[in-house]
């Protein structure tokens, strides 16, 4: 995973506000499912989902299925220089993600991780 995630794919997958939202929102919480990140962006799920499969693609996020609920997460094997990158700007930024995060917050039937 980290040989192929050269800065070019990286910016590329990020230079998109909604994809750098969603990357920043995982990098925050650790994993979150589609219908966490529709509540806080407040978009559509085929939009999301159309996000996160570019951001999957680019090696930047995994997948994993829990019954009816697909969650992400950054990619285990992603190049430490990329998580580094995603927590400082997260650290950096973390105003910029305000409405999102409450968003988030205030949902009430978040789905529950077993794992």
């Amino acid at each position: 995973m980290s040989d192929s995630c050269n800065p070019v794919d990286v910016f590329k997958a990020l230079a998109d506000d909604t994809r750098s939202r969603i990357a920043l929102l995982i990098a925050k919480e650790g994993e979150l499912c589609v219908c966490e990140l529709t509540a806080a962006l407040d978009l559509s799920q085929p939009k999301i989902s159309r996000h996160l499969a570019q951001l999957r693609s680019h090696g930047l996020l995994a997948d994993r299925r829990q019954g009816q609920w697909v969650f992400y997460r950054l990619h285990p094997q992603l190049s430490p220089w990329v998580v580094t990158l995603l927590h400082g700007a997260l650290a950096a930024n973390g105003a910029w993600l305000g409405t999102d995060v409450a968003r988030l917050q205030a949902m009430d039937d978040r789905p529950v991780r077993c794992c």
